[in-house]
């Protein structure tokens, strides 16, 4: 079996290196090219000799993804990458452009088991987890992809597939790899872990050692409707989830995030705003309210703007600290599962 490159650490390729009788440097040389130089084809790395890159070609897989669909949205703020896994399965990765901001929404699961009622990626349940390298690949390929531009991933956020401590182990393999300075050296506060609230996995993670930001998809103010909406959050008392939450934040520094999904007619009104005040009233966090992107099969609807700026003024007379981030490249289906659907759909 090849060694997989990305997602193996310097010491296991220099390892590999020296197990073939060639110098352990060889990893560093082909790490430079690989994260500096942004060249991911073995044949032109031209500082290594001809005898070592044909032994990196027989012996070494770069773990890249095959990429099937690439699109970007009329105001070129978003790209969607659509990739097929070894095992012709699919899964997406999302860039945003903001500012200075080049952010990839990366998947850690083929599918999601959360099965969130506006999500596209829950209709087709769990399919699998992603390996380390599946995950890592995204990433490193959209790196390479803004290269050419002149420009570079500067956060990640695991918001894209999957609920990502049902892959726990994965997830913080491919966070210590993005924070490594012999990969992509990010710093651990542009990384963003979402999760629907598994709470052992909250907890194990608070155990890491790690200052990764922490989202919980919240969407509802109550157990009884955030159970509505997400059918996963059977599973944990909303004050359970709660607790682990702001343990998290008090041995990380970090403060937490809730993302509030509005939907129309369900979770949008004053009483559920009211809600939601009264449960986070005091508390060193940031509601991000999210008008909800329509999904095609799926009978809901986006919030009128006016219900979204009353709902904001009651956390704002509350003080709790809110922003607003309105959907983009809906154009493009940017929804995560939206554009791995189209692309079942048209295989069927």
């Amino acid at each position: 079996m090849k060694t997989k490159v990305l997602g193996s650490s310097l010491a296991t390729l220099r390892e590999w290196s020296v197990s073939k009788g060639k110098k352990p440097f060889i990893a560093n040389q082909l790490l430079d090219w690989m994260f500096k130089k942004g060249e991911s084809d073995l044949t032109k790395m031209t500082n290594l000799s001809l005898e070592v890159r044909t032994l990196m070609q027989e012996e070494l897989d770069m773990g890249t993804l095959e990429l099937v669909r690439e699109q970007e949205s009329r105001d070129g703020e978003t790209t969607k990458f659509l990739w097929k896994l070894p095992d012709d399965k699919l899964v997406e990765s999302v860039l945003i452009r903001s500012g200075d901001r080049r952010t990839v929404c990366v998947s850690s699961q083929v599918g999601c088991p959360a099965r969130c009622a506006f999500c596209a990626s829950g209709r087709q349940g769990l399919i699998r987890n992603l390996e380390p390298h599946e995950i890592i690949a995204q990433v490193y390929q959209i790196d390479l992809w803004l290269k050419k531009k002149n420009e570079a991933v500067s956060h990640i956020v695991y918001m894209g597939m999957g609920e990502p401590f049902r892959n726990y182990e994965s997830v913080v393999a491919s966070i210590r790899y993005f924070i490594d300075p012999n990969f992509l050296g990010l710093s651990q506060r542009r990384i963003t872990v979402s999760t629907v609230g598994v709470v052992e996995g909250i907890e194990r993670f608070t155990q890491e050692g790690l200052k990764v930001n922490l989202v919980l998809s919240l969407h509802a103010p109550n157990q009884k409707l955030r159970t509505k909406i997400i059918p996963y959050a059977r599973e944990y008392a909303l004050e359970t989830i709660l607790d682990a939450m702001w343990r998290y934040a008090d041995v990380s520094g970090r403060d937490i995030t809730f993302e509030y999904t509005l939907l129309k007619g369900i979770n949008d009104g004053i009483e559920q705003a009211e809600e939601l005040a009264r449960l986070l009233k005091g508390k060193q966090c940031t509601v991000n309210l999210i008008p909800y992107n329509p999904v095609e099969g799926l009978r809901l609807e986006k919030p009128h703007h006016t219900s979204v700026e009353e709902f904001r003024q009651v956390l704002d007379r509350a003080k709790v600290i809110n922003t607003c981030r309105y959907t983009k490249g809906d154009d493009i289906a940017a929804a995560c599962g939206q554009l791995a659907m189209q692309e079942l759909k048209n295989v069927v």
